[in-house]
């Protein structure tokens, strides 16, 4: 019985994986970019492509960790490790690369973590990406933060590269809500966070494309397009990880990036589904957009899964014939 059982399980599943590669979409494709070689980065939880420097990624740890951003190569190396003077990093959860002041390539640490909804303002850092890498100590101005609504728990911060304004996402489990902070920011009094559109549940991380025409979201299984910084365009799964924590937009536009905590993590390359390239437009106000509807599924999202689950039950059903063999040679 107990091997029959196996044999109908192990069929069923391997009848459900072709679903679940189906669901990429034509024309995406996923690839292992690098691995994160270095011991000090345990929980890499936010991502940045480098304005300045060909073939980096910024990267910082989760709480626990200093106040530091690490720059790393192409071949998953740490390159260099920028400590932001007289910064505490209660709980860091993004970064993204922008501009400061004057125009020059900057970068944007956000301790936004708050899982129990209780502080009364976050805070920002701005650090000037230096022309040549190399380990330093460099002074950060500091943003603070509130919401208009209470506070919010957070991972995801975004900037525009068009006007370098940032916003936030809130990660809550029946939605959050994109909220967008000042056009000028001030380093002397508290900025307010206005809500402007709803996002999926339990946002980890997003990114603007280089040329701000959209945005991405992700949660643990999927990304989501949007028209910047609005209207969804569409949905599309992202590889399984351990725990799917980051994302940022490849430099030639073309795709994302998806890291994830834990030592010696991938990064993927996840390529963009080709309707939804061609959908993202232009457009130059933020436009409020509905969240998928309870229920709704992201396409190919159920897929993974599926897939996850498949070989979840894989193994199980392994395991139970391999008891059963053993029963029979007793």
């Amino acid at each position: 019985m107990w091997p029959c059982l196996a044999a109908v399980l192990a069929a069923v599943l391997l009848g459900l994986l072709p679903g679940a590669s189906a669901g990429r979409q034509a024309g995406q494709e996923a690839r292992v970019a690098l691995e994160i070689r270095d011991q000090r980065v345990v929980e890499s939880s936010g991502l940045a492509a480098s304005p300045r420097h060909a073939g980096v990624l910024w990267t910082h740890n989760d709480s626990g960790d200093a106040a530091r951003l690490f720059a790393v190569g192409p071949d998953g190396g740490v390159l260099a490790t920028l400590t932001l003077a007289g910064v505490d990093a209660r709980d860091w959860e993004a970064m993204a690369a922008g501009r400061d002041d004057a125009g020059r390539p900057a970068l944007f640490a956000a301790d936004i973590g708050d899982n129990l909804g209780v502080w009364p303002s976050v805070s920002v850092y701005r650090v000037g990406e230096p022309a040549s890498l190399h380990d330093a100590t460099l002074p950060a101005r500091r943003y603070r933060f509130r919401y208009a609504d209470g506070p919010r728990d957070a991972e995801a911060l975004l900037v525009d590269p068009r006007d370098n304004r940032l916003y936030v996402a809130t990660k809550e489990d029946d939605g959050g809500g994109l909220y967008q902070a000042p056009a000028r920011l001030r380093s002397d009094r508290v900025n307010l966070l206005r809500r402007i559109a709803e996002v999926p549940p339990s946002i980890t991380d997003g990114a603007f494309s280089p040329d701000g025409r959209a945005f991405v979201l992700r949660d643990y299984s999927a990304a989501y397009l949007f028209a910047a910084p609005g209207r969804q365009l569409a949905a599309f799964p992202l590889p399984l990880q351990r725990q799917g924590e980051s994302i940022t937009w490849s430099p030639d536009g073309d795709g994302v990036l998806a890291g994830s905590e834990g030592p010696e993590s991938d990064i993927w390359r996840v390529g963009l589904p080709d309707e939804a390239a061609t959908q993202a437009t232009p457009t130059s106000r933020p436009r409020a957009a509905p969240a998928p509807p309870a229920g709704d599924d992201p396409a190919g999202a159920s897929a993974l899964r599926w897939a996850s689950a498949a070989v979840l039950l894989l193994a199980l059903a392994g395991s139970v014939a391999l008891l059963a063999a053993r029963r029979r040679r007793r």
